[in-house]
């Protein structure tokens, strides 16, 4: 059994996180097949959208900590090197990608796999779901995106306290809060999340790629700024379809 399992068809590249007997807990080396994965999908011409889910009835628990500690006592510099080379590297792969990602969440997501979950475009939620940035139980920094994506979703101080906290918060909650974008009943979620997930598929793919381009710099750039990188955007999407047709 593999623990990411990669499916694409009409146009969607299916990830699933599946140790469903740990929650979906990531092992060290499953962030670099998962970047890997990611950077496939990105390059693959006939995936429009990608979906991540969990196997089971969790999204992903986070780090497996059986195998996070069961490293010794290794050094700072280590320490370092296994968040920037390993932890970082779907961060990364995820930062570089321009297609919709999309992130499935029934049940439990948790520390990383909260942070999993927020480096997504849309996050839907199942009514089972449970979002909580445990690492501060364990000791730990978030240190997978949280401490950047949480405060630009929900604000400093509910992001503040949320990571101080460790506490968890359920789906409605999430929806208020803006972390997810819908919840669905968990008897029709997964029928859920295909239609959106299809009726994005289904969307023109260059400009919806030109859409996610425009709106991720556009948070970097000035309003004056903005529309001369959008007006850009769309003269060369006009250009590669006038030379496709």
């Amino acid at each position: 059994m593999t623990a990411i399992n990669y499916a694409t068809a009409g146009g969607i590249a299916r990830i699933t996180f599946n140790r469903p007997e740990r929650k979906n807990s990531f092992t060290l080396e499953m962030f670099q097949e998962l970047a890997g994965l990611i950077e496939r999908a990105q390059q693959d011409t006939e995936v429009r959208v990608l979906m991540v889910t969990g196997a089971g009835d969790s999204f992903c628990s986070g780090v497996d900590l059986d195998a996070f500690f069961s490293r010794g006592t290794p050094s700072p510099y280590d320490n370092k090197a296994l968040l920037t080379d390993r932890v970082h590297s779907v961060a990364h792969a995820l930062d570089w990608c321009d297609k919709p990602v999309v992130a499935a969440v029934r049940g439990a997501a948790v520390g990383a796999g909260m942070d999993m979950s927020l480096m997504a475009d849309i996050r839907l939620a199942s009514s089972t779901a449970k979002f909580s940035e445990r690492y501060i139980k364990v000791g730990l920094l978030p240190g997978d995106g949280g401490c950047y994506l949480l405060p630009r979703i929900v604000g400093r101080a509910r992001a503040l306290e949320l990571m101080w906290t460790g506490e968890f918060i359920d789906a409605e909650s999430a929806l208020a809060h803006g972390i997810v974008s819908h919840v669905f009943d968990d008897s029709e979620f997964s029928e859920r999340v295909e239609q959106f997930v299809l009726r994005l598929a289904q969307s023109p793919p260059l400009m919806t790629r030109f859409i996610k381009r425009a709106t991720i710099d556009g948070e970097h750039m000035t309003f004056r700024g903005a529309p001369t990188k959008t007006a850009a955007l769309a003269s060369s999407c006009r250009c590669l379809e006038s030379t496709c047709s």
